[in-house]
């Protein structure tokens, strides 16, 4: 109780009624004021004290003043001395001291706060969605690098690997390198075959590998030529993406006096289509 008497001694809630408190500090004194009826009652009287005071010491207005004012009306002496002449009587106006002024000043400054905030958060969200898609097309990049990274150590490990089988069989005394050349209908085209002495096994090697590519109702078929006939000795098809291996085992032959390879239909031919005969060597 102590501390609520000094409040309402220190004078603030005289400034409040006369309207010359911040917003902020008006809004306490409300606070204060729907808190404790001490406070609210304090204010009521002042504001009818001051209305009191205020109607207690009206001054009349001299007759100089009268004189002035009909002047500027245009009004002449000999009017205002007629018995028509109008009497004005200047009503009484009351001024509110109830504090609704500050009050619309409060709001007015929260309406002007919540318009700039709302103009802050709007530029924040457009800033942070350009740098969202910024960013989305960073890891979009991100990975595609790294698909083309993966690709090209795939295909590096897969010549390497080929590149190494073909050493070793070049070297080995068990394998038989057999290396094919081109024919009229792809004069170009290279491949080497690998045929095992000892297991008759027959190896073909992607890496040394140079045909042409085939489409999808197309693939090429190993031929053996044993006694002068072509013997099968299974397809293969001609890109880096149909096979993870860089060996491919075919079917074994006992022997053969040479190795050729045509162009056929998917699933392979029984006899060669000898005008797309692409490569062939004699063992």
């Amino acid at each position: 109780m102590e501390n609520l008497k000094a409040y309402i001694e220190s004078g603030v809630l005289e400034l409040y009624v006369l309207g010359d408190l911040s917003p902020e500090e008006a809004l306490q004194v409300e606070d204060m004021a729907s808190q404790y009826p001490e406070i609210k009652d304090e204010l009521s009287a002042i504001e009818l004290a001051m209305e009191n005071y205020a109607m207690e010491n009206a001054i009349d207005p001299s007759n100089d003043v009268e004189t002035k004012l009909f002047e500027k009306l245009g009004i002449s002496e000999e009017v205002e001395t007629a018995s028509t002449a109008p009497i004005y009587t200047e009503e009484p106006r009351i001024v509110r001291l109830d504090g609704s002024d500050g009050k619309v000043r409060t709001l007015r400054f929260a309406l002007v706060a919540c318009v700039a905030l709302l103009i802050i958060s709007t530029a924040a969200l457009f800033i942070t969605y350009n740098k969202l898609n910024a960013a989305h097309d960073q890891i979009a990049s991100l990975n595609l690098d790294k698909e083309k990274f993966a690709g090209t150590v795939s295909k590096l490990e897969f010549e390497n690997k080929g590149l190494d089988n073909m050493v070793a069989m070049n070297d080995s005394k068990e394998w038989a390198t057999v290396r094919m050349a081109g024919q009229a209908f792809s004069p170009t085209s290279k491949m080497n075959v690998y045929w095992n002495k000892k297991d008759k096994s027959v190896l073909i090697n992607y890496v040394a590998m140079d045909l042409p590519k085939t489409d999808e109702q197309h693939e090429y078929q190993l031929w053996a030529l044993v006694n002068g006939k072509p013997v099968s000795l299974g397809v293969f098809g001609k890109t880096d993406t149909t096979t993870t291996e860089a060996l491919q085992k075919m079917q074994t032959i006992q022997e053969a006096q040479a190795f050729a390879v045509t162009l056929e239909p998917m699933g392979g031919s029984v006899n060669p289509t000898m005008e797309k005969l692409t490569v062939m060597g004699g063992v």
